[in-house]
């Protein structure tokens, strides 16, 4: 049996290499891995061959082929071909990756959106598995997928980037789960780093590397946000007794928003630096031993902390919880780990034994995330919150709990306010609506209200 492998990012294929030196793939006479550059911007992007190292990885595969290269200028995220289409599909990706008539097997990632789910669409009988890199694997599946595709569904393998963690990940489909150790990953970006020339790579002492993510592009925070956020960064580096700070932006911010924090960080008497590669952040902490690694709710942080033992600080976690909307964002599962671990400081559920606070508190934000999808949890969640609500209000909205009936009661938004809300909303479709219909609208705001003062 062939074996399709898709990878989206470049610690994407860093993770299936090491799954597969772990043994961890499922069985297959021939591997291939099937690039599929899942950015926003691809086309400002490094490709996933041209980054550092990828020829160490590459030879863990019988080949590499490129999705995005067939399907240009069509991106990967774009490809959802017609069900009439689908044979057709399957045609020329058989002729192209000379596959033959052979079986083939899937293992996919984001098996909610494409190109993942397209690719289970095309090889319509074949098994999946599911990989996954990073902490979006602890949340719950984004979207329902059909009972067809639930019943090829064998496996999923994730990385152990907060120990002893749980994927909630189909929680709703009978998979067998396999964990990646971190010390399998660790062994990987040693390698990676040992293949880099130390002579390139001259970093200052006594730096703080600080990790950008591009917030502006999950439309979650505006430009002038997010270099406050980033400043706040700096300030974390200072506090913790950096010299200086070695800025790694993310691949898709533009150039202005670096230049603009250089002036910051000059401002605070720290020596700043822009590290323009296409190195992992992990590679990175592996070669610049820095003082600490800052970031918001980036992978690297836990996998800098309990991968490779270097000090973390999070900034920002708190505001970015009630941000996030709506509140089944993706996101947002990732959000409250780093805040639980790094900010509350819960312990992992490795450490933590039959006192595992962090496990419950997830499975009450993944009910009010997908309650349709996981109605099992609601009771846990119940629980948690009766006891816990006080402590961890910050992974909870209020209006949230209120629609789905949740504790504790005296949490919920007022009538007073609920009512402002509606108000609120009405009068936003007048306006939609044309004038009209105002008169009509209006007698439906005074019904509102008098039944909710009732």
């Amino acid at each position: 049996m062939i074996q399709l492998i898709q990878a989206s990012s470049y610690f994407q294929v860093v993770s299936l290499a090491a799954m597969a030196d772990a043994r961890l793939l499922p069985e297959a006479s021939r591997r291939i891995l099937v690039l599929a550059n899942g950015s926003q911007m691809p086309e400002i992007t490094t490709p996933l061959r041209q980054n550092p190292g990828f020829s160490l990885l590459a030879a863990r595969f019988d080949s590499v082929v490129d999705l995005d290269e067939l399907l240009w200028p069509r991106r990967p995220g774009q490809f959802n071909p017609r069900n009439e289409e689908l044979p057709l599909f399957e045609k020329l990706l058989r002729q192209h990756w000379d596959l033959g008539q052979t079986p083939v097997s899937l293992v996919l990632e984001s098996i909610q959106v494409n190109p993942a789910q397209a690719l289970a669409r095309i090889f319509f009988d074949a098994p999946i598995a599911v990989h996954s890199d990073g902490l979006m694997s602890y949340g719950p599946t984004r979207n329902k997928l059909p009972v067809p595709m639930l019943q090829r569904l064998r496996e999923t393998i994730h990385i152990d980037l907060v120990p002893g963690l749980e994927p909630m990940l189909l929680l709703e489909a009978p998979v067998q789960r396999k964990v990646l150790g971190l010390e399998s990953l660790a062994t990987l970006f040693a390698e990676l780093s040992a293949a880099q020339d130390p002579a390139k790579h001259q970093f200052p002492a006594d730096a703080a590397l600080v990790v950008g993510q591009y917030l502006g592009s999950l439309g979650i925070l505006d430009t002038e946000r997010e270099l406050e956020l980033h400043h706040r960064m700096l300030l974390a580096a200072r506090d913790a007794g950096a010299s200086a700070v070695v800025f790694k932006p993310h691949p898709s911010s533009g150039p202005t928003a670096a230049l603009l924090l250089r002036a910051r960080a000059e401002s605070l008497g720290l020596e700043f630096r822009i590290l323009a590669t296409d190195l992992l952040a992990e590679t990175v902490i592996s070669l610049m031993n820095p003082l600490v690694v800052i970031s918001c709710f980036s992978t690297a942080l836990l996998s800098a902390k309990y991968m490779l033992g270097t000090p973390v600080i999070a900034v920002g976690t708190g505001e970015l919880l009630q941000e996030l909307g709506p509140y089944q964002n993706s996101n947002r599962i990732p959000v409250s780990i780093v805040h639980a671990l790094l900010i509350q400081q819960l312990a992992t559920p490795a450490d933590a034994g039959d006192h595992d606070e962090l496990t419950a508190l997830l499975r009450a934000v993944a009910y009010c995330m997908q309650y349709k999808n996981l109605p099992g949890l609601r009771e846990g969640a119940e629980a948690f919150l009766t006891e816990h609500y006080v402590a961890h209000s910050a992974h909870f909205k209020r209006r949230r709990l209120a629609v789905l009936d949740l504790p504790p009661r005296w949490a919920h938004p007022s009538r007073t306010i609920r009512a402002s809300a509606w108000g609120r909303g009405l009068r936003r479709r007048a306006l939609r609506v044309g004038s009209r219909s105002l008169d009509k609208i209006a007698r439906s705001l005074a019904e509102t209200s008098s039944r909710v003062s009732r």
